[in-house]
């Protein structure tokens, strides 16, 4: 199980320092750097999906063995230890998320803008269509 704890540990340490690079290129509008990690996002995010599985299998198969004793007294320090760095470091990536999430808001606010304020909208029902008093843009060279 110590093995499983740090690889999972490795994998969110990787995902946190991806959003990092994601936040620093968007707030400098170098989108294809991030669209080029979200393979490597996603395979980390599924790689510590995974490890998190086997983690709670062998914590399970533990409990069972051994049902008269509590979760701390099945672990060795080292795994109290890493279990805690690995509520700190879920921590981390929920913080770096949300700002992260905060900067995709804005710019997809910023873009929408833009565009309703190029494309005019109106609903009509439940979707929104170009208006019917858009123009259509003009380019002057």
């Amino acid at each position: 199980m110590s093995h499983h704890l740090q690889s999972a540990l490795s994998d969110l340490r990787d995902l946190i320092k991806i959003t990092e690079l994601d936040i620093a290129d968007i707030k400098e509008a170098k989108n294809e750097q991030q669209f080029e990690r979200l393979s490597l996002k996603e395979e980390k995010l599924k790689s510590f999906e995974s490890k998190k599985a086997m983690i709670d299998h062998e914590i399970s198969l533990l409990m069972t063995a051994q049902p008269d004793k509590d979760l701390p007294q099945l672990l060795n320090d080292e795994q109290h230890n890493a279990l805690d760095e690995l509520k700190v470091e879920l921590s981390n990536l929920r913080d770096a998320n949300k700002r992260y999430a905060k900067f995709v808001l804005s710019v997809s606010n910023l873009y929408n803008t833009f565009l309703e304020r190029l494309v005019p909208t109106e609903m009509q029902g439940y979707n929104r269509v170009a208006s019917k008093d858009a123009s259509i843009l003009e380019v002057r060279v």
